[in-house]
């Protein structure tokens, strides 16, 4: 692996070429921040992909290309004197040694639980007026939920046994149960996002990420829905001719085959 020179020398490269880029290329001297944003999230979405089918020549792409937006931000605040890519590191070195005063100051801490806990409580002394004010309003709602439940833990508000959260979601899901049968729909709508936010929180007390487990759960479907298609192909069927008996057939042959 590269030392700290070689290192430094790469980012100088990047930092040329986004200037080169910025000066001579017609796609980029016309790029915004709000140009910019869409492609910024396609990007991380990319890194998203390749993180869940564990493919690290992907990863180390798909880190490079986002690794180009950040410098491409930072060049175009450079442009309008607001700030530049120095003054963006030295802020993220300034916060990152404030928020960890158990490594550059004399705190002591216990564990991870608690060096969690700390950031908070410093962010809250910078100026946030609620602990739930760092979480993105975009968010996706399924990766919200997930932070809005560990920022709650932090200040305490959190189940003290995952019995406990197993309960909660069974009595959301029965109380789910009930609504449907009233056919009212918004009631019906709020208690299944309860149910979906509860589980949320139990796979949390599994340790488990919840965006994680469900893309396996896409992925997993999807190979085995294209094994149906597959299938049917060779006997010149169309899937909307086949019976869900004959289908649900091939879906158990590709579990029996290990397809997921």
């Amino acid at each position: 692996m590269s030392n700290i020179e070689e290192k430094k020398k790469a980012f100088e490269r990047i930092l040329t070429i986004m200037d080169e880029l910025r000066a001579q290329c017609p796609w980029d001297k016309k790029q915004t921040v709000e140009t910019l944003r869409h492609l910024t999230i396609e990007e991380t979405y990319e890194l998203s992909d390749a993180i869940v089918q564990n493919d690290w020549k992907g990863i180390k792409e798909e880190v490079g290309d986002l690794l180009l937006h950040i410098v491409f931000y930072a060049k175009l605040g450079e442009e309008k004197e607001l700030f530049d890519v120095a003054t963006i590191i030295n802020t993220l070195c300034d916060k990152l040694i404030s928020r960890h005063p158990h490594i550059y100051g004399d705190v002591k801490v216990a564990d991870e639980e608690e060096v969690k806990r700390n950031w908070e409580q410093l962010k809250m002394k910078e100026g946030r007026s609620s602990v739930m004010g760092g979480v993105p309003a975009s968010l996706p709602s399924l990766i919200k939920a997930v932070r809005i439940q560990e920022k709650a833990k932090q200040v305490g508000f959190e189940w003290d046994d995952i019995e406990d959260v197993w309960s909660k979601v069974t009595e959301e899901l029965g109380e789910l149960r009930e609504e449907v049968k009233t056919n009212h729909t918004e009631n019906i709508q709020k208690e299944y996002g309860d149910v979906l936010f509860a589980l949320v929180n139990y796979g949390r007390f599994l340790n488990l990420d919840p965006e994680y487990c469900l893309e396996l759960s896409n992925q997993k479907f999807l190979k085995r829905f294209r094994y149906i298609e597959e299938q049917a192909a060779l006997v010149n069927k169309k899937m909307s001719d086949m019976t869900l008996g004959e289908m649900d057939k091939i879906w158990n042959e590709a579990k029996e085959k290990g397809i997921a």
